[in-house]
């Protein structure tokens, strides 16, 4: 029985970093996704960014078309946490290694999408208070694009 559960944990591992290759990997096909973060608790946060390293483990970076659609509080995944005091954001949850996880999804294709409506808001400039955002990043509001992603034929999940 601990060996069935050390096996688990590890392919859970395994496959949460990508080291393991992934049988289906492409049979799903070429998929658009819009994944929406509005909410503030890291470890929820950090768990969506989970589910996208484990999508794109299933069905391939090449196949994918993932974006991550954030407004409200949903910004402090790219909230400096010492940056989170000069904003109308209660927390910041841009740590060291949030950064790494969404540079990891980056490099994969992965584009994340900022309210801008927020943005103004809360206050936060984006060249000093959040996490390597451009200005492509910015989108006029978080609502709409998910709204206007969902008319183009993405999918929307909300972890």
């Amino acid at each position: 029985m601990k060996n069935k559960g050390l096996i688990a944990l590890f392919t859970a591992f395994a496959l949460g970093f990508g080291m393991m290759s992934v049988s289906h990997a492409g049979s799903y096909g070429s998929q658009l996704i819009a994944y929406h973060v509005n909410y503030d608790q890291a470890k929820r946060q950090s768990g969506a960014l989970r589910n996208i390293q484990n999508h794109i483990n299933a069905v391939g970076a090449e196949n994918l078309d993932l974006r991550v659609i954030m407004h409200g509080k949903g910004l402090s995944l790219l909230l400096l946490p010492d940056e989170a005091g000069n904003t109308g954001l209660p927390i910041g949850n841009a740590t060291e290694e949030m950064q790494a996880k969404i540079a990891g999804l980056k490099s994969q294709g992965v584009t994340f999408k900022v309210c801008a409506n927020t943005v103004r808001g809360k206050k936060i400039n984006v060249d000093e208070h959040l996490y390597d955002v451009a200005d492509s990043d910015i989108v006029p509001s978080g609502v709409a694009e998910l709204s206007h992603l969902q008319h183009l034929g993405f999918t929307y999940l909300r972890p």
